[in-house]
């Protein structure tokens, strides 16, 4: 009795979903967030500062409102459950308000900027 013999692929390899083959733009400090991590700089004083009616300058230290910022890098995405990737929906360049706790600071090149997920972005300002 002959044992018959199956071809077998050795094609194991999967590929990435359409959407994980996306190209991510660089960031031009050298640094480009994971997941849906956003790079963000803060505004400074005098840029985030609002007027009174009055014209009396209203500095960021004396109310409570949430932080604003540019931002420099975007992550690639969140991940789902099937594996495709969910693209963070800020651009660079846009000017947003995040919420004041939900970051974490890190230094490039002498500079400060803020690393925070999409979730604790509030608003795009335009």
């Amino acid at each position: 009795m002959k044992k018959s013999k199956k071809k077998v692929s050795k094609s194991t390899k999967k590929s990435a979903p359409k959407s994980a083959t996306k190209v991510l733009q660089k960031s031009s400090i050298g640094v480009t967030p994971l997941g849906d991590r956003v790079l963000i700089k803060p505004l400074s004083a005098e840029e985030s500062a609002t007027m009174s009616a009055f014209g009396i300058l209203i500095p960021d230290t004396a109310k409570e409102k949430p932080e604003q910022g540019t931002v420099v890098a975007v992550g690639p995405g969140r991940r789902g459950e099937d594996g495709s990737i969910m693209p963070v929906s800020v651009h660079v360049g846009e000017r947003v308000m995040f919420s004041k706790y939900g970051y974490d600071e890190i230094k490039v090149g002498g500079v400060e900027y803020l690393i925070l997920p999409e979730a604790s972005i509030l608003a795009v300002i335009e």
